[in-house]
């Protein structure tokens, strides 16, 4: 079974990899995963042709598993709102929802349940570089609410996928949090369970903590010369050397590479 995770920068070509550019049919199938978590995607945005993102994506695979999580409602360019209570907080292929930024999940393995976790919005933003007009800017970010979605699989897997701060420390401790609901959630095998997703970390051994693996060091941003590795694909029980790092070269798309590895059902 292929897993991969992949900030998807709402579909945006890299400034810097205009050679290498393909279309989104193209770089998902050299991906050929099984299951995708996708991070940075939009959900009929205007700045993205009101595309529903992850039910294209889902569809280029070949399947109608797929759940949206937004972390915010409307878009994170503009004026947004926090997910109320009464907003549709995971998009599956029978609800449409409301405009929204945030991750999802697509799964050519049948899902037999979604789960959502909320994470709060740090209190402060910091300064990052992002492509901005065809170039690289230097750019003041507020960050937003972060969530963490979960897909309970047909063949026992239970895969997390979740985006979180940009903010120091505060990352960490939302990483904490997922770890501890990913012990609440419904898992028949312990030696099943995987969090996957931008953690924004750049610190393995803080990713990793006591009782996690990470299953592969693959370097992810900048996608066009990568430099650190903030993406990852965790497990307690399976190690790094049970599993087959997959090598992918940059498809022009995002400002990550996608992180996949193979492991045994």
């Amino acid at each position: 079974m292929r897993l991969t995770s992949w900030n998807y920068l709402h579909g945006l070509p890299t400034p810097l990899s205009e050679s290498t550019n393909q279309g989104l049919s193209e770089a998902i199938a050299a991906l050929r995963t099984d299951v995708l978590g996708l991070q940075e995607v939009d959900h009929i945005l205007g700045r993205s042709n009101n595309e529903n993102q992850v039910a294209r994506i889902a569809k280029l695979m070949g399947t109608t598993h797929w759940a949206f999580a937004p972390s915010v409602m409307g878009s994170p360019d503009e004026d947004w709102m926090a997910p109320s209570t009464t907003d549709v907080k995971v998009v599956t292929e029978s609800i449409v929802g409301v405009p929204g930024y945030g991750i999802g999940l697509v799964s050519k393995i049948p899902v037999t349940s979604w789960h959502r976790l909320d994470l709060n919005v740090a209190p402060v933003g910091i300064f990052m570089k992002l492509p901005r007009n065809g170039t690289i800017k230097r750019i003041y970010v507020h960050d937003h609410p972060r969530s963490a979605i979960a897909a309970v699989l047909e063949n026992g897997w239970v895969i997390i996928n979740t985006h979180l701060s940009f903010v120091p420390l505060f990352n960490y401790l939302q990483l904490l949090q997922v770890k501890r609901w990913a012990k609440t959630l419904p898992v028949t095998d312990k030696n099943k369970i995987i969090i996957m997703g931008d953690l924004n970390l750049r610190r393995s051994a803080m990713v990793r903590g006591i009782n996690w693996n990470s299953l592969s060091t693959k370097l992810t941003f900048p996608s066009w010369s990568p430099e650190v590795q903030i993406d990852y694909i965790l497990s307690q029980k399976v190690a790094s050397e049970d599993v087959i790092a997959i090598e992918l070269a940059p498809s022009g798309i995002s400002d990550h590479l996608p992180l996949s590895v193979d492991v045994d059902q």
